[in-house]
């Protein structure tokens, strides 16, 4: 058994299995592509790496720990599978449940809870073929990741492929528009959050979310529901976000800044517009756009009175996309220098104007991860308190 990876899942990996041989891109030399033995592939490695190319028995770790002695609840989908993986857990972790996956806890780690809610990514689902969650609940899908999965169709396989497994003990929750996949799993529809809620006798009015957090809300007390037939709203609604999701921060002149780095993909943002339709808004775009299709974006926000500051790698083509859909664009190239044109812009004294920093791309071009870009943007905004 080897391990194709170096990072945090296949450390974990290796701490249980001390003599298991670890790769990466710099030993291709050392590498037997001719080998038959189980090939783990941590979840960042894309399926056109030689050393995936070059493996014949792939698994990943879902198949390697789990098994028929684990309950266990994948979340998956574009947006909001963290905040639901984290709401759910804050439901039931008083229930003997563990969180892990992309969030929490290695499952290398997971010693004896035989309780998981697992966060999975379209990375992991593409690699696991041997095990299959009892319940699913998946999230909607939109336009993401297509440089790692080739297309955004095998991007939406892969989220689609525990489905195949199923059996009619186990429960999916999915959107509407697969209603026409086929498993053997009993299957819960929805269209929105107030379409879900109805299905499962749940009070919109009785949480204190908003959207996009109240879909999240809703699918982890549909699961809660689904587990002990009860319905916790007041748990629920002591649950805190965490940062930089739509975290609203005010400088010294009282404005208003919204810190919105975890939105990594169209989508994301799209979601994060919705709650500001009514505001005049400059709006931080762009990182690393992972190949994805940037218009469907442009053409919502036509939709608004908006303002685009364009940094990150992708700054060129975001400022043609603006032309194309005659849309204000400033490029500022880094986030330091999109900020402080908006600290200085005079009308943003005028109330009912918002910054928003919410990029639809990922960070990794000028940052560590979404949180350093966060926390930059931040930082930024005081340094211009003091200037």
């Amino acid at each position: 058994m080897r391990v194709l990876g170096k990072g945090k899942t296949a450390q974990a990996i290796k701490e249980i299995y001390p003599k298991i041989s670890l790769y990466d891109d710099k030993d291709k030399k050392l590498f037997n592509k001719n080998s038959l033995e189980k090939t783990i592939v941590s979840p960042g490695i894309p399926p056109y790496n030689y050393l995936v190319k070059n493996s014949k028995n792939i698994i990943s770790d879902y198949d390697l720990f789990l098994n028929k002695s684990h309950f266990t609840i994948w979340i998956s989908g574009t947006n909001g599978k963290t905040t639901t993986t984290k709401m759910l857990y804050h439901l039931l972790k008083n229930k003997k449940y563990f969180m892990g996956g992309n969030v929490g806890t290695p499952l290398a780690n997971i010693k004896n809870n035989k309780n998981l809610i697992l966060e999975t990514s379209s990375f992991t689902l593409h690699y696991t073929n041997n095990v299959k969650p009892n319940i699913y609940i998946l999230l909607p899908i939109s336009d993401d990741h297509c440089s790692w999965h080739g297309t955004f169709e095998e991007y939406e396989n892969a989220k689609l492929k525990p489905l195949r497994n199923m059996t009619k003990e186990n429960i999916v929750i999915l959107p509407k528009k697969y209603k026409n996949y086929k498993t053997k799993a009993k299957t819960y529809y929805y269209n929105n959050s107030k379409d879900l809620a109805k299905s499962f006798n749940i009070d919109i009015d009785k949480i204190d979310f908003k959207e996009p957090f109240l879909l999240d809300s809703i699918l982890a007390l549909v699961t809660y529901k689904i587990l002990f037939n009860k319905i916790n709203y007041k748990k629920i609604n002591k649950f805190i976000q965490d940062p930089h999701k739509l975290e609203k921060v005010l400088d010294n002149k009282k404005r208003v800044w919204i810190d919105d780095s975890k939105a990594t993909n169209i989508d994301a943002t799209i979601q994060a517009l919705k709650g500001y339709k009514k505001e005049k808004i400059f709006i931080i775009l762009g990182g690393d756009d992972k190949g994805a299709n940037l218009k469907p974006l442009f053409k919502e926000m036509t939709k608004y009175n908006i303002t685009i500051y364009a940094i990150g790698k992708n700054s060129d083509k975001i400022i043609k996309l603006s032309k194309k859909y005659n849309l204000k664009a400033i490029k500022s190239i880094f986030l330091k220098k999109a900020v402080e044109k908006i600290y200085k812009n005079k009308k943003f004294i005028k109330k009912g104007f918002i910054a928003l920093l919410s990029p639809a791309c990922a960070s990794l071009d000028q940052f560590k991860s979404y949180k350093h870009r966060g926390e930059e943007f931040k930082k930024f905004i005081y340094k211009n308190q003091k200037k």
